[in-house]
Formats: C-alpha cells, structure tokens, sequence
C-alpha cells in the first residue's frame, strides 16, 4: 500500500482543511497533535475519487497562544503527513513579514498624504 499524501490544506474560519489523497478505500488511521496532546473533533469524510479523503479540524482556542503553535497531522504510524503553523503576538513583533506589513501600510499613508497635497 502507498503512503497517503497531503494534496493541499488551508485555515479557513478556524477550521483547518486538508485532501488526503492516495489513502485507500477504507477511514485512514489520521491524528492531528499539539505539544504531544492528540487534538479531538478531527474529520475524515471520503472525497470525490477514490483515495481521496477530506479532513477537517476546527482549530481550539485553547491552543491559540503568542508565539508559534505548531499542529501536525500524522498517521497512526507516525508518519508525519503535514502541519499547520499559526504565529501570533509579540513574536510578530521580530517577523521580517510582519516588518514588510507594517512599511507597505505605512507607504500607503505617504502616498496618500502625498497625493492630498498635490491637490
């Protein structure tokens, strides 16, 4: 039997969102952990094709900490299939792309004032 793969996944309103595909017939064997804690309310829901499974798993408040939070979906096994990383809070403060954020918001407020006094 093939591995299952991680096709694509996204966060979408708190609820992480992934296709499993080559993954056989029956319920793929599928956790999603946190710091070592198995995360509960994970779906798994068969897909269009065959293979295909769709997971799904509201992201817990109670996770959502400053700093790097870290959700890793993996197989029964072991086998690390993906991970969702979520940064928040003062450890943005340091992020080269928060950095970028904060110069184009503030390149657009130049621009702005610029474009007023040439009125």
């Amino acid at each position: 039997m093939t591995t299952p793969t991680l096709i694509q996944s996204r966060l979408q309103a708190g609820i992480w969102r992934a296709t499993l595909g080559d993954a056989g017939a029956s319920t793929p064997a599928v956790t999603a952990c946190h710091d070592g804690r198995a995360l509960p309310d994970l779906h798994c829901t068969p897909g269009d094709e065959a293979g295909m499974w769709l997971i799904s798993l509201p992201v817990p408040t109670d996770i959502l900490n400053d700093g790097l939070q870290t959700i890793v979906l993996q197989l029964a096994d072991g086998t690390t299939l993906g991970s969702l990383a979520l940064l928040a809070g003062e450890a943005l403060a340091d992020d080269l792309r928060a950095e970028i954020a904060l110069l184009r918001s503030e390149l657009d407020i130049l621009k702005a004032a610029f474009r007023r006094s040439q009125r």
